[in-house]
Formats: structure tokens, sequence, C-alpha cells
């Protein structure tokens, strides 16, 4: 169940109330006086940078030498904290920590110092003076003690107690493959066809599906229960005219009761949030140069064409989609679902294509928008063929979200169009879509997708990481269902750090933690994709390695600064991406108001 704001409030006072400038100071007094001792900043910092290599070198002086969890976490952390000391990271983040222990240490008031701020220090500190926390799963060492057959036997009772664990959190999530959850959609089904008019085969028409778009609060209201923060959002999109629109189909995926928090990710893929209606509407007509967060106007070299990568361009053919995502990447090009004038015009086609003809260098293309598979079949045949003729492009994917959104449009006829234009060996095509929660795995996407690849078409998954699925086991749930369906995880991605997505965003640490601690215990072909953030103009920097990342501030509400590498660093010289995340305490304190345990996250704190 969602609670109520006085529940919320009560449970940030709680989490907040354990850190605090007192409580810091007592935990550390040690370390402060220390630094108390010092006259400058420049010896204080000087004096942090002895502090921490001494720990590290007490860790790596044991004469035990097999893996240690608190030698990792020393380490770990170590790294940071030299990280956060220099001078540079200091300029580029514009945040001092060796400043702000420094002023803790002699008693300068700072009132700009959060709750947040001081629970990302101290577990920063203790994770250097060996006091993490305790692990999730902690498990028995069998091999000490035991060999041959019975150490086999010890160890694999233990994983079989270890899934039961892990497979005690995935069902805390429904899919939308429960028996229970079918029959509860097949009424609301049946009623929205009344109220819609529609028959069987009606629904099953993907023309008649994006001829009754609910585009409008009133229609909305009408056929599905809202909170008040989101019929206001709602309101407030559509009184300005701001691209909004849900199909039939995924409307029927939404719950009578939004309370029971089940269809949450359903309905934050679609619904805004206050916070960025009320930004959408302030950027007014300037959103198409403002909203441009990934800097797509500079990486475009002709029109409907971006290109960041050496051999791979993305084609925008068509600028709209049967339904809009909420924290769309290009809301701020898109005008309205289904626009009638969102085709390109044919000679603006034909420059993009003849400029790929023209460039050898681009191996595959990526047909996205919008979404292209809203297409015609005949518009989507004649763009194939022109791609299909260029020579050295072996690889054609459309990026498409339509087997979530309006599955009955990936009908037998469209899909033996995209199916012809494979000749193997020689030119591979595939369909990359954006599958974000278990709850939107129905048996209409199933059958869907099931048709998609006896043509011999793979598919792949992008999940975007956000708020809405990023509880414990949350995606590990969804990837494990993606793989039984067909649909191969690809990436999944850190939301971008753009100010109107705010309520969507997760700190990177937290995916760190679920590739490390949830993603791990899946089996492999179930937790291959790649964890990345997608930086405006140098593209994807990937998380799962620290080499392409450095910390290098923690500003005083908590925020951690990170530079993000840019992909082609070792080949030549190319400017950082430094960009600021949301504070660990406000992310545990989002979860608290939705019913989570935050002491469920606490190895959080030691991801970095």
């Amino acid at each position: 169940m969602e609670s109520s704001p006085h529940e919320e409030a009560l449970a940030t006072v709680a989490i907040s109330a354990i850190y605090s400038h007192a409580q810091f100071c007592d935990e550390m007094r040690d370390l402060l006086a220390r630094l108390r001792a010092q006259p400058t900043l420049q010896a204080a910092r000087q004096e942090l940078f002895v502090w921490v290599n001494h720990r590290q070198r007490i860790a790596l002086s044991s004469t035990n030498l097999r893996w240690n969890r608190t030698v990792t976490i020393i380490r770990d952390c170590a790294r940071a904290l030299r990280s956060l000391l220099s001078e540079r990271g200091e300029t580029l983040s514009g945040t001092s920590l060796a400043c702000a222990l420094y002023d803790l240490a002699r008693g300068v008031a700072r009132a700009d110092l959060t709750p947040a701020f001081f629970g990302e220090i101290t577990h920063l500190l203790r994770g250097i003076a060996s006091t993490p926390d305790d692990e999730t799963f902690p498990m028995e060492n069998h091999f000490d003690r035991l060999v041959g057959r019975e150490a086999a036997l010890a160890r694999s009772a233990d994983l079989d107690a270890l899934w039961g664990k892990v497979d005690q959190r995935l069902r805390r999530y429904p899919s939308g493959l429960d028996p229970e959850v079918i029959e509860r959609r097949t009424v609301r089904r049946r009623r929205l066809q009344e109220a819609l008019q529609a028959s069987d085969q009606d629904w099953q028409s993907w023309e008649w599906q994006t001829r009754h778009l609910i585009t409008d609060l009133p229609g909305l209201t009408a056929l599905t229960a809202l909170t008040d923060e989101e019929r206001e959002a709602v309101g407030i999109v559509t009184e300005h005219r701001l691209p909004f629109g849900i199909t039939p189909y995924y409307l029927s995926l939404m719950d009578d009761d939004p309370a029971a928090g089940h269809d949450r990710a359903v309905r934050a893929q679609v619904l805004p949030t206050l916070t960025l209606a009320r930004a959408m509407v302030a950027r007014g007509a300037d959103r198409r140069e403002t909203l441009d967060f990934m800097r797509e106007n500079d990486t475009s070299p002709v029109d409907l064409v971006t290109r960041r990568y050496p051999s791979i361009c993305i084609l925008k053919p068509y600028n709209t989609c049967p339904q809009i995502c909420a924290y769309c990447q290009r809301n701020w090009e898109i005008d309205q679902v289904m626009d009638p004038c969102a085709l390109a015009g044919p000679d603006q086609i034909d420059r993009a294509l003849d400029w790929i003809a023209t460039h050898p260098s681009i191996q595959e293309v990526l047909i996205t928008g919008g979404d292209p598979l809203a297409m015609t079949d005949g518009q989507i045949a004649h763009l194939l063929d022109r791609v299909a003729a260029i020579p050295h492009v072996g690889v054609v994917r459309f990026g498409t979200r339509v087997p979530a959104t309006l599955p009955m449009r990936l009908t037998p006829e469209l899909l033996q169009i995209l199916g012809s234009h494979r000749d193997p060996g020689r030119r591979e095509i595939c369909l990359v879509t954006h599958m974000q929660h278990s709850y939107e795995i129905t048996p209409d996407l199933v059958a869907a997708i099931d048709r998609v690849r006896r043509q011999g078409i793979g598919v792949y998954n992008q999940l975007v990481y956000t708020f809405h699925v990023s509880r414990r086991f949350e995606a590990a749930r969804l990837r494990l269902l993606l793989r039984r369906v067909g649909i191969d995880p690809y990436y999944t991605f850190v939301p971008k750090g753009k100010e109107e997505t705010s309520a969507y965003r997760v700190p990177v640490a937290r995916l760190l933690q679920e590739r490390k601690e949830e993603a791990r215990l899946l089996p492999g072909l179930c937790r291959t994709d790649e964890p990345v953030y997608n930086l405006p103009a140098l593209g994807k920097n990937h998380i799962r390695a620290t080499q392409d990342r450095d910390l290098i501030g923690i500003h005083p509400d908590g925020s951690r600064v990170y530079e993000f590498h840019p992909w082609e660093k070792n080949i030549l010289d190319r400017g950082s991406y430094v960009g600021r995340d949301v504070p660990i305490l406000e992310y545990l304190e989002r979860l608290a108001a939705i019913g989570e345990d935050p002491a469920d996250y606490a190895g959080i704190w030691y991801y970095y």
C-alpha cells in the first residue's frame, strides 16, 4: 500500500535522524582531533591522506591471504576518499570534502551540511575504519573443513537455501502472466471495451488502438482511477498541449486500485510527475533547445541522423509514438502521439540515406524516433528496401516500445516484411525494445514476441533503471521473465541527470549494488545486460568499470559528483562529463515512504 503523507514524513524524519552533526562528530572524534591539530586546510588534507593510507596499509598487511570483504570495502572507500581529496576534483565538482571536514573539526558552523551529507561521510569513513554493515545473504564457507562429495553436498544445500531467499524476494513482484493478474485484467479489459464500444476484433487491431488513444484528462479519468497528483499532472500537460497519450491496451494494465502499488511502474511509464509537468510547461517553446540533454543537435551531421560512434548511426524518420514515455529522451522533439505530420518528407529521408550510403564506416543503423513501428507497413517496407540497398550496412535495428504498449502491431504481415530483409551472413534485422517491469509481461506480449522470433529476428531489451523499478530484486524479476519470453537483456540505463526527470532518478550506487548483489545471483543469460550512463554528446559510459568514472565530490546536500570519462579517452583527447547524482539518503527515504526497509539496502553506501 502507498503511505500517507503523514507516514512519509515520519519515515523521512526517522531515517534522517540517524545522521546528524552531533552523531558524526562523536563517532569520528579521533580523526577530527587529528585534523583540528593542523594549522591549515592543506595540512589537514595531507593528514587525511596519511590517515587513509595508514588504514589501508594495516588492512593489506594481514597474514590472512584469503579474500576478505572488509579488505575490499577498505580498498574501495580508500580509493574514493583519495579521489575526493584531490584539488582538481574540488574545482570540477564545486565542493570540497577536505574543507568540510576541517570546518567540522574546528567547530565552524556549517548550516549547509545536511543529514544526507553526514550519511555519506559517515559510511565512507566507517568503511575505511573497517566497520561496514552486514552482508545481505551471509553464507558459510564449507571448503575450509570439508572436501569432495561431502563439501559439494553441503555447498549445494546452502545454494538451495540462498535461492530460496532470492525467490522469496522475487515473488514480491507480480507479473502479467500470473493467473490472478490475467483474471483481473480480463475483467478490466472487458469494461474498457464496453466503454469504448470495441469488439474483441477491434481490441486486437493496432489501427483501432491508435485511433482510440486516451489523450485528455476527462477521457482518462472516465476509464481509470487516478491519484490526486496524477490527475493534476495530467491536467497540466494536456492543458498546455504537451505530448501525452496512452493506448487502450496499456491502460488495461493499470489496476483499479492505484494505492495497492502493483502497477506503480506501469503508471510511472506514462503518467507524468508534477515535477516533470511543471518543468515542461516552464520550458515552453524553448524546450526544443533546452531539453536536448543528449545534445543530438550537436551530433547530427545531416537531418534525421545522429552519430556518436564510428560504425553505427541513428536514423529518425518518424517523430511520434503510439504512446509517450513520461521521461522520454526525446520529449523535446515529439509534438503529440501519432502526429499525422510525424513522418519526415521523402527528400529529407533520401538525403539522410544518401549520407549513410557515402559513409562505408557505418556498419549498423538503428532506426528509431519516435517509434518507427508505428509507421504503416508500406512505409516500413519502403524504408527497409532503401537501407538494405546500402552494401556496407550489415545490421538494422528498430528501436521500438510497441511490444509493451501495442503488441498487436507485430502482425504477421509486418513481421514478414522485416523477416524478408534478413540475409544470414550478410544482413541481420533485430528489434530493441524497452520493457520496464514484470507487470508489463502479458500473454499478448508473449505471443507477439513468439511471432517475431519465428521470423529469425532477435529481440533485445533496454531497461531504464528508474526509482519505480529499483527495489530489491525488482529488475531481477523482469530479467528472468524476459529470457523466458525470448527477449535478451541488453542495456540497463541510469536515468539521465535531467532536472525535469528528478523523480525517476536513482543513485549510481544503487545500480552497482543491484548488479553485484542481485543480478549476480541469476543464471548467466538473464544477467548479460550492460549497465551504462548515457552522456551528453559522448554516448554510453560503462558503469560496471570503475576506470570509466571517478568520484570527485560530495555536495553539502549529500549528492555525489562523478567525472565520467568518454569512451574514446584512450583514442583521442576529449573532455569528460561532470554529473551530480541523487543523494543516497534521499533515495532511501523515498523507499521507506513506499514501505521498503532501508536496512535491506545498507550496502548501497559502499558502491562508488
